[in-house]
């Protein structure tokens, strides 16, 4: 069929013409709803009765058709709308509208793209979609496609990251602008996200000193304290110091720790029982036990109990008698394994309970809520526990779980800013330094600096990282020895550093009164980022009563991953964390996780395991978790053997004991049996 028959088809009649100059000669192009009906150049002549067309030649699939010069008239005569583009040169424009008004047509000139009228595309533009660029008007979809040829050669952006820079495009209307934001230019107009905002308490107040608490306690408070916060006001109301178990919810920075401590020492100095404050990590343990140690290591024993290995057991005295306990989970599940007696416990705190959700830990927490619920009824059936976490996207069904009361305070005291800010290759060291030194130059009205922590995702790289900045920093992570963490912990409270650079990992345990945090990746070792963990790590930023603001950044380098096995990048993740919910708490059991936990309630009540296995929060299937423990040689009836108490009280899996075993029938190297444990631990 004949182009021009298609182009003039009844269904097809009331199409848009549209003119665009080209050198000295014109593209002409037909649309209708939004199709291309066909694409051309017009040459004109000057002729006594004015200009006339010369050549019309219409672009075909291969080839183009030299047509009549009359079919550009009739053509025109079909089309509802003749326009012509305002990139179009003036005297051009009079030119065609010359020809035009000749054979009774009419047309407008209107505001195009520069960049779609130059290609024969027709795409008009008003005052709220005209982007600039290089002093041209050039359409939304142009300006983005420029930005990806420039900074996205592979085309590998997220549609979430195309979103976003749409969304600052149409916020400044300026192309030369957004492209700062890949310059190294760190412009909160480019880089802001949202805004968290911080509201006023309508929680009732408590005075410290009408507190009925032992009068040491009441002292050491009001020295350190003016006024209570609202969650601790809210424990308070709740019955915390009337023995009410507790599961508190609210945002790092909140004062959720001190309400474990109202209740645990004072209890404790009344002779209501030993106070047990338990942690993940032992860098947050060491920092406990330093705190409580400060305050109360004159009226109180206090003990630290943290594991140095898993074979080896502790490096640090342990005093299973003293009046308060501060130690990690593991370290006092191995107290529980080893039947170290730890008597009368009237308070525990279970920080960081969240924790419950992870996947390598979770179940060894359970395991020891558990079991330490079975030794608390042999001496106190009073005990009262208290559960701590900042992000718990189910807290009422957790709370019900763990037979608590849920008390939630999730309103922020200041407000956190966010940000992110896309980087090429290499550039980030120099982002982060730009962010370090403009924050640390602040004061707040409290007077203090503004500190940065960096989250990275290896040890190497917090020092690669800290080498770079000409800012006063120190890498902080677990491969430092317990003097260097104290030594890099007490300069940046006393404000003699500007940053830590740490590694995720850390996020829970490090407090350092940080106004801003910076991410320097957002993966986990070779692992993205979970939405709990981000929740974590981002409530670092800001404290209250330290500082009016928490600022947020993450350094986003489109398209990167960390590893083979990610299947989503780094500006993909970015934006799934900044809008995600708080994830919820569940606990599952594989095989190999009841047999982990049944074997350790087997060693600690051999005749109670099964009401034990029944009562913690997971469901175990004990009689296969049983069967399975029988097989591998780690139970005899119902009780452990030999082989089945050393793979407990060392935490080693089932699966682990059998490689164990297997290497030790074998006389295999310690090397290489050491070796297989790892390689099965970082498969699974």
């Amino acid at each position: 069929m004949d182009i021009l028959s298609t182009i003039v088809a009844p269904s097809r009649q009331d199409f848009t013409l549209f003119l665009h100059s080209k050198n000295s000669d014109y593209l002409v192009s037909g649309f209708h709803n939004g199709e291309v009906l066909f694409k051309s150049v017009l040459e004109l002549k000057e002729t006594k009765a004015g200009p006339r067309p010369l050549r019309f030649r219409i672009q075909g699939r291969t080839k183009e058709q030299l047509r009549r010069p009359e079919d550009f008239i009739d053509i025109g005569r079909k089309a509802k709308k003749i326009r012509i583009s305002s990139q179009t040169k003036k005297e051009m424009r009079a030119e065609i509208k010359s020809l035009l008004h000749s054979y009774g047509l009419q047309a407008e000139v209107v505001r195009t793209c520069h960049h779609c009228s130059s290609k024969g595309h027709f795409s008009p533009l008003v005052a709220s979609n005209v982007i600039v660029s290089h002093f041209h008007e050039i359409c939304l979809s142009c300006a983005l496609s420029e930005l990806e040829s420039d900074y996205s050669p592979n085309g590998n952006w997220s549609k979430s990251t195309k979103n976003h820079l749409q969304k600052i495009l149409m916020d400044l209307q300026d192309l030369d602008h957004v492209k700062k934001t890949f310059s190294g230019e760190l412009d909160p107009g480019l880089t802001a996200f949202d805004q968290i905002q911080s509201e006023i308490s309508s929680i009732d107040s408590i005075d410290i000193g009408d507190l009925d608490i032992h009068e040491h306690l009441r002292e050491s408070l009001l020295a350190r304290f003016e006024e209570l916060q609202p969650i601790q006001n809210l424990s308070l109301q709740h019955g915390l110091l009337t023995g009410s178990d507790q599961l508190i919810i609210s945002s790092t920075g909140t004062g959720k720790t001190l309400i474990g401590e109202i209740a645990g020492i004072n209890r404790a100095l009344n002779g209501g029982g030993k106070f047990l404050f338990l942690v993940p990590l032992v860098a947050l343990a060491n920092q406990k036990y330093d705190s409580f140690k400060k305050h109360y290591g004159h009226l109180l024993n206090i003990s630290l109990r943290v594991g140095s290995s898993r074979v080896r057991g502790d490096s640090y005295p342990f005093n299973p008698n003293a009046d308060v306990i501060v130690g990690t989970y593991e370290g006092i599940d191995h107290t529980l394994r080893t039947h170290k007696d730890l008597s009368n416990v009237g308070t525990i705190v279970i920080d960081e309970i969240h924790m419950l959700a992870d996947q390598s830990r979770g179940h060894g927490i359970d395991g020891l809520i558990t079991r330490l619920k079975h030794h608390c009824t042999k001496f106190n059936s009073g005990t009262q526990w208290i559960y701590l976490s900042a992000t718990v996207g189910n807290p009422n069904h957790l709370g019900s779980a763990l037979k608590a009361t849920t008390i939630e305070f999730n309103t922020r005291t200041i407000p956190l800013h966010r940000h992110i800010a896309f980087s090429l290759p290499g550039q980030k060291p120099h982002l982060i330094n730009e962010l370090i030194e403009r924050e640390f130059i602040n004061k707040s009205s409290s007077g203090y600096l503004g500190q940065t922590i960096i989250f990275t995702n290896s040890r190497q790289r917090c020092h690669d990282i800290s080498n770079k900045l000409t800012s006063s920093s120190a890498p902080y992570h677990a491969g430092l020895d317990h003097h260097q963490r104290k030594t890099i912990e007490h300069r940046f409270s006393e404000g003699k550093i500007a940053a830590v650079v740490t590694t995720a990992a850390l996020s829970a345990g490090v407090d350092f009164p940080a106004s801003q945090v910076i991410f320097d990746s957002l993966a986990m070792g070779t692992s993205w980022l979970t939405p709990h963990e981000f929740q974590q790590m981002q409530g670092r930023a800001g404290r209250p009563s330290y500082h009016d603001k928490g600022l947020i950044y993450l350094l986003v380098e489109p398209g990167r991953v960390y590893s083979n096995t990610m299947r989503r990048t780094e500006d993909q993740v970015a934006f799934e964390l900044l809008t995600s919910d708080v994830d919820n708490v569940y606990i599952s059991y594989d095989e190999q996780t009841a047999m982990s936990e049944t074997l350790a309630n087997i060693v600690v009540a051999p005749d109670q395991f099964a009401q034990l296995n029944s009562s913690m929060i997971g469901e175990i299937q004990t009689e296969l978790a049983l069967k399975n423990l029988i097989k591998f040689g780690l139970v005899s009836g119902q009780k452990a053997t030999s082989l089945g108490k050393i793979i407990c009280q060392n935490f080693f899996t089932p699966e682990e004991s059998n490689v164990l075993i297997n290497a030790l029938n074998g006389d295999n190297p310690p090397l290489d049996v050491v070796t297989q444990i790892e390689l099965m631990r970082t498969e699974n």
